[in-house]
């Protein structure tokens, strides 16, 4: 559906801002346009598969062990690799990650793409930032594999999450200069509202996700695979990836015995099978997907 066409006029008096503030909010519309037809032409040669890994066990560190779920992700991966897909682990631990400061939820545009918390190329950025974002954006598909921490997810993948959500609608500030300029982001967030156009993809907010392909590898001592996998599919479901069947798998040992002999039970050729149907699942949900121009996935541009 098509917005009432404002004139210029009739914008700066709804939003009381003047023409210099105006121009600044439609050279972000102008540029997200841009980049919503850069993502949408991505040329297709070998697909890559991203392999995050929210594992805090390492055998080098205190642990003294290898992670289990990573030990199944690296499997996956290199039956995608065998399928013809490009592949890179993302160990999150070896990482440094910042916490998401929630501007999100102040007004949606006081959250910015790349984050201005912790601006790229500067003394302030981490490697959410300078590294992260840019292996996310290249991605066909995204395998998420977290062992089962205290009946959730890890807390690496937690954090690594909250930051994702830059990657999910958000926009280059109106004011670079001023990037936490609170009234004017909600003022840009009312113009996004009148402005944006079902018909235009990247006139209002910009999902960086949509289209990518989710798999999920869990692992856990007790069960709470099925509470790590929902939390997993409900946020990442909404960032706009694509689930093929039988995108997950959980590993799990017995309560009833002690967590030093859980390596024989997840590792065992019931999971490490699992890995394979995984893989191929996941590479027929990037032939899907890449049939499909990313901007044909709906979403309502003018909120988020």
């Amino acid at each position: 559906m098509r917005p009432k066409k404002l004139s210029d006029k009739d914008l700066m008096e709804t939003l009381d801002i003047d023409a210099k503030t105006l121009k600044m909010f439609k050279e972000v519309r102008e540029k997200t346009i841009k980049e919503a037809k850069k993502l949408a032409s991505k040329k297709r040669g070998k697909p890559l598969v991203l392999g995050i890994s929210g594992s805090a066990r390492d055998e080098f560190d205190m642990a003294q062990e290898d992670s289990n779920s990573e030990f199944l992700l690296k499997k996956c991966l290199d039956q995608c690799k065998k399928l013809g897909a490009k592949t890179e682990l993302v160990p999150l631990r070896k990482y440094s990650i910042k916490h998401c400061k929630a501007c999100y939820s102040t007004v949606n545009t006081q959250c910015h793409f790349y984050c201005s918390c912790y601006p790229k190329e500067t003394p302030q950025g981490d490697d959410m930032s300078n590294k992260l974002y840019d292996k996310i954006l290249k991605a066909d598909a995204i395998i998420f594999a977290t062992p089962v921490n205290n009946f959730k997810i890890s807390t690496l993948m937690a954090t690594f999450l909250d930051r994702c959500i830059s990657l999910d609608g958000s926009l280059p500030p109106a004011n670079p200069k001023s990037p936490k300029d609170r009234a004017l982001n909600i003022k840009h967030m009312k113009f996004i509202e009148l402005t944006a156009d079902q018909k235009t993809p990247g006139s209002g907010m910009l999902r960086r996700f949509s289209g990518k392909v989710a798999g999920i590898i869990t692992t856990g001592h007790e069960e709470g695979a099925s509470m790590a996998i929902s939390q997993l599919f409900m946020t990442l479901s909404h960032f706009g990836m694509l689930f093929p069947p039988l995108s997950n798998m959980y590993a799990i040992s017995s309560i009833c015995k002690p967590t030093f002999e859980d390596k024989e039970a997840v590792r065992s050729p019931c999971h490490t099978d699992e890995t394979r149907m995984l893989a191929q699942n996941l590479m027929n949900g990037i032939k899907v997907s890449g049939k499909l121009n990313i901007n044909k996935w709906e979403y309502d541009y003018s909120s988020n």
